[in-house]
């Protein structure tokens, strides 16, 4: 793509168990039902459960393209290098920056939710006020940028700690929900139908929040770079991730329906969660709910941060965007520069986001804004690896359902929710998602004329894989090689 060879990522960082890790805290389960399940019941109502199911055997599909693109081109910008490389480079670009755009939205979206939840464990009613949430925010957000900042391990590290008490805690209350008594109403096997839906337009709009839900597995593709056989590896933790989560979100959301009142789910819009765990165990339940959101959104920003600064840091290198942004320090070899600007700019919108409104109110537009961008860069890389496997498809009927029909149901659903969900979103949804999406086209065209190899690439194609063009220094393989061993691989 590029002739720059420069530093490289720290190789071989991360082994499989790692890269499931990643992919579970990428989805987010915790903060992902906590702040997104009023929105979803908002939408469908009892039909939360059935958005979530249907949602996922496309997504599936999303999951298994990034699994075969994977396996022939490693690179941090996953969509990014293999849209660009079987569709069009301008497509390329625009698949890179709707991840770019919609992780930057989500550092606001979600850093509001982790002061606010921190905040409600010491005192319920400074949870409401959006000014100390998003210093608190803030706060924690400035913390991942730093452990983001120290590379590959230490972010697995960290992970492995917050995400590890998030899922011993949901799985308690999946327990514990299973054996409740006092139920608001009874479980009924048409949730997870389509006759509670408001028609195909109720259904679309259900199925974009639902992506969000899910949004995030994806990391482990941008981790490609930093991954011990990550031509199999990636992918293969993307698609337990996407499992993992899918039981979960399930789970929690029939105990929603079982357990909570229409009132409670609208009054509680923010934290859903803590009233289940409140219900479910008095006293003791809503505060460990709490602390597993919170965690599980810390947890969150850190993968965010890691899409959005890999994706940067391919842009950069490719000279589709800031060389500057392509660099990557000495000591820790983490593409330093791209985290410092993500940084100052996830910042700059958080001190904005004051004037916007509740906490709650901000979450809604922003969640179906990202859907809309989600939805976007998903459903090119389903169609991408079509392209790039176009003439193996017909050689074993693996190939063709896994490679082809699945990916490329997946990438038609992910489209067809994008256009039938714009006539249900409010104006400031469709302001941030498609405008942020336009904004774009400024440095796609400016680098365009500038000349970036980007856009005159070698094409993808699955009949031979291509070599990892930036190998890190001498420097970097000996820090990498004392990690290499280590018991993370299955």
């Amino acid at each position: 793509m590029s002739n720059n060879r420069g530093r490289g990522l720290q190789a071989n960082a991360l082994g499989t168990f790692d890269t499931v890790v990643m992919a579970v805290a990428g989805s987010a389960p915790a903060y992902s039902l906590a702040a997104t399940t009023a929105v979803l019941v908002g939408a469908v109502g009892l039909a939360s459960p059935a958005a979530l199911l249907w949602c996922a055997i496309p997504m599936l599909g999303i999951a298994l393209a990034f699994s075969y693109l994977g396996r022939i081109d490693v690179n941090a910008g996953a969509s990014y290098s293999w849209v660009g490389r079987t569709l069009h480079p301008f497509l390329g670009f625009v698949s890179g920056w709707a991840l770019v755009v919609s992780a930057t939205i989500f550092m606001v979206a979600g850093s509001l939710p982790a002061g606010s939840m921190t905040l409600s464990l010491f005192d319920s009613g400074l949870a409401d006020n959006v000014a100390l949430s998003t210093v608190v925010g803030a706060a924690w957000f400035l913390v991942m940028l730093a452990v983001v900042l120290g590379g590959a391990r230490l972010t697995v590290r960290a992970q492995l700690l917050m995400s590890g008490i998030e899922l011993a805690i949901l799985l308690l209350f999946a327990v514990l929900a299973l054996f409740h008594t006092g139920n608001a109403r009874a479980f009924q096997w048409s949730w997870l139908g389509f006759s509670h839906f408001d028609g195909v337009s109720g259904f679309a709009s259900g199925a974009l929040i639902a992506a969000f839900y899910y949004w995030g597995w994806d990391v482990t593709s941008n981790l490609s770079e930093e991954t011990r056989n990550s031509r199999r590896t990636t992918g293969i933790a993307g698609l337990i991730g996407v499992g993992i989560v899918f039981a979960l979100f399930e789970v929690f959301t029939i105990a929603v329906n079982v357990i909570l009142s229409a009132d409670q789910i609208a009054e509680n819009d923010a934290n859903v969660l803590a009233v289940l765990g409140e219900e479910i165990w008095p006293g003791w339940g809503g505060k460990l709910l709490i602390v597993a959101v919170m965690l599980s959104t810390i947890a969150t920003l850190e993968t965010t941060l890691i899409q959005v600064t890999r994706s940067l840091f391919a842009m950069g290198r490719d000279r589709t965007m800031p060389a500057a942004l392509g660099k990557v320090h000495r000591t820790w070899n983490t593409p330093y520069v791209a985290i410092a600007v993500v940084g100052a700019v996830a910042l700059v919108l958080f001190i904005a986001s004051n004037a916007l409104g509740s906490v709650g109110e901000i979450l809604s537009d922003a969640i179906s804004a990202i859907g809309l961008q989600i939805a976007v860069y998903y459903g090119l890389a389903g169609l991408a690896v079509v392209v790039a496997y176009r003439k193996t498809l017909f050689k074993s009927a693996g190939n063709f359902l896994l490679g082809g029909v699945w990916p490329l149901l997946g990438a038609v659903f992910m489209f067809w929710i994008f256009v039938e969900s714009l006539s249900e979103l409010s104006s400031a949804a469709i302001t941030i998602g498609v405008g942020g999406l336009a904004v774009g086209l400024i440095p796609m065209f400016w680098y365009w004329k500038q000349g970036s190899d980007y856009y005159r690439p070698a094409k993808l194609d699955a009949t031979h894989t291509v070599e990892a063009d930036y190998l890190p220094d001498d420097h970097a393989t000996a820090q990498a090689q004392a990690y290499e061993g280590l018991p993370t691989d299955f």
